[in-house]
């Protein structure tokens, strides 16, 4: 693929670019779309439905409440509301359009099959109040995924409820703290290794835990001395993150398990990136004590406004009885049953700290995880997670001599491949890399994380991309690369080909501007 160059030649080939399209009065260039805001297109007096207001005469019901002022709300027809979301949805990206190379984000093709199976009657319109004799076949997904769950981790139990990967740890965080205080002991700092995840800290301190951090040694893993050295009656646990930001496997996960347990704590792990091992390494034959599962990245879930997330938290034999209301269980007679609190204790969870959602969790990402589960099969998932550390590895060595890989020679990768911005020439950053995917039609990479890396930026292929589709990335990439080596100073300006320029950073996470006034 070309690098774009907005100076209109082409090195590669040196043939001209055509000329730039004189301006239209709109605006708009073909299908790029200029659009206005809706409340520009709005129009005082006009409505997508006609109302015969004699007949909606609801004064008296409203009495105080009836509202004096005009509502502040754009007036469009039905076609015109259509159209400005649909031309707004063109401008947006997607995973049915093309790669999300978002590392730790596992941005994977969501399989039409899953959606097809939590459409279906009976799932898709399941009530959270429906009585449980009405929703026997729903019970069943949800304990089956658990046992699923359970049985791919190597763990004792496991609270389905949390709604996503920070809730999860939370969770996972609380049952450490209900463990602690159900022997009496107050312990209140929590370790957390550099390479793991941002919220790992924040959850931790959410919680009332201290939060002290555990340096990594020169290969991007932790250093287990020094956790080692700083494990003492105060250590509550360690936070961390299997495989780890850098895309790196802690190859001494057993030994800081085993630490760990041996001072009176307790290990979280962060399954966030549970992708690159599921189907072939178990976390509780490591030792880990509690470990959330986003289902809306190893099992397929729609991320974000496909969503909502999904957060299952694993649990160990030690923690099990401290995990949240509601869960499921199989009754004698074969039945599932959702446990709630009238029957927490004749099912052994009296200890139960509490809850962490009003009902059950998400049962749309139930449904397509479980399925995403049974159509691949145990050689299905574990090809999974081979298929995701090839591509990524693909990725990074494909890339040298391009761009910076701090730990390339650590080993090979495992889910995502870590470059950093040394040798791009003076003045340029990873932001301008990141800028100009844009206008090669890719979603930008994550940037600026893992903190331990200057100028980071983290790639994650996951297995559903193809090798045809990576080349194409790849490429691109190393443009960019040698653009920013080379000093071409159009890629500070970019993206170009975007409905919008770039935007001053700094000023749109300082002082956004999230409301319209006239």
């Amino acid at each position: 693929m070309n690098a774009i160059n907005p100076a209109g030649w082409r090195p590669e080939t040196g043939a001209a670019e055509p000329a730039a399209v004189s301006p239209t009065v709109s605006g708009d260039r073909g299908l790029m779309l200029e659009e206005a805001l809706i409340f520009e297109l709005g129009r005082p007096g006009t409505c997508g439905v006609d109302i015969d207001a004699p007949e909606l005469d609801v004064s008296p019901a409203l009495g105080k409440f009836l509202r004096k002022d005009a509502l502040a709300l754009p007036g469009l027809s039905e076609p015109e509301t259509v159209r400005h979301y649909t031309r707004l949805s063109r401008q947006n990206y997607a995973i049915d359009l093309g790669p999300f190379p978002l590392g730790s984000c596992t941005m994977k093709h969501n399989p039409r099959l899953n959606e097809k199976v939590a459409r279906l009657p009976g799932f898709a319109d399941v009530h959270p109040l429906a009585p449980q004799q009405a929703v026997p076949g729903a019970l069943e997904v949800i304990n089956q995924l658990a046992f699923w769950l359970i049985e791919l981790t190597g763990m004792h139990g496991v609270a389905m409820s949390p709604k996503a990967g920070a809730h999860g740890e939370l969770c996972g965080v609380l049952c450490i703290k209900a463990a602690l205080q159900a022997r009496g002991d107050d312990r209140k700092v929590m370790l957390v290794p550099e390479s793991a995840h941002g919220t790992n800290p924040a959850t931790a301190a959410f919680a009332g835990f201290t939060i002290e951090n555990i340096p990594a040694t020169t290969e991007g893993r932790v250093d287990l001395d020094a956790l080692l050295a700083r494990l003492g009656p105060d250590v509550a646990g360690v936070m961390i993150t299997n495989p780890n930001t850098c895309g790196l496997f802690e190859r001494d996960m057993k030994k800081i398990c085993d630490a760990v347990h041996a001072a009176g704590g307790y290990v979280y792990c962060d399954g966030a990136n549970f992708n690159a091992i599921v189907g072939k390494v178990r976390p509780g034959d490591l030792g880990i004590d509690a470990m959330h599962i986003n289902l809306h990245k190893t099992f397929s879930t729609p991320h974000g406004g496909g969503g909502p997330g999904s957060g299952p938290v694993v649990l160990s034999e030690a923690l099990s009885p401290f995990g949240p209301l509601p869960f499921t269980a199989k009754m004698p007679d074969g039945s599932v049953r959702l446990i709630e609190e009238e029957h927490a204790a004749e099912t052994g969870h009296s200890q139960a700290f509490g809850r962490m959602a009003a009902f059950h969790g998400q049962m749309g990402m139930f449904t397509r995880a479980l399925t995403y589960i049974l159509s691949h099969g145990a050689d299905g998932l574990a090809r999974v997670a081979e298929d995701a550390v090839l591509n990524a590895n693909y990725v990074l060595r494909s890339l040298e001599g391009e761009l910076d890989a701090p730990f390339a020679a650590s080993g090979p990768c495992m889910h995502e491949a870590l470059f950093s911005d040394a040798g791009l020439a003076d003045g340029f950053s990873t932001l301008d890399i990141a800028k100009g995917l844009i206008d090669e039609g890719f979603h930008p990479m994550t940037v600026y994380f893992p903190l331990v890396v200057h100028g980071a930026m983290l790639v994650e292929p996951t297995e559903t991309e193809s090798k045809a589709g990576l080349d194409r990335f790849i490429a691109s990439l190393r443009s960019l690369a040698q653009r920013a080596k080379a000093g071409d100073e159009a890629l500070k300006s970019a993206p170009h080909l975007a409905p919008r320029r770039r935007l001053d950073e700094t000023q749109a996470a300082r002082r956004p501007v999230l409301t319209w006034k006239d």
